[in-house]
């Protein structure tokens, strides 16, 4: 799977489970401040993820996540 078949899935999970407009989610885009989304909303994330992907996380795995491409990085390195 590449980054920007990543970045697809990671976007469209974000946008419809934490109702954030998909045009303003971007490998730049900042979890926290760009997407509003705090450390419970990261943990749902990540779980929709393994479902998705088929792959486990650990919390080690995006302890320095800040933004879209951070995560969609640690991925590709699991997947």
């Amino acid at each position: 799977m590449t980054e920007s078949e990543i970045f697809e899935q990671l976007k469209k999970i974000v946008a419809e489970n934490f109702e954030i407009e998909p045009e303003i989610i971007t490998m730049d885009s900042n979890i926290v401040t760009d997407l509003d989304m705090d450390s419970i909303d990261a943990i749902d994330m990540v779980a929709e993820l393994q479902k998705k992907l088929g792959c486990r996380f650990s919390a080690e795995d995006f302890k320095a996540v800040k933004t879209i491409g951070d995560i969609v990085r640690v991925i590709s390195g699991k997947v």
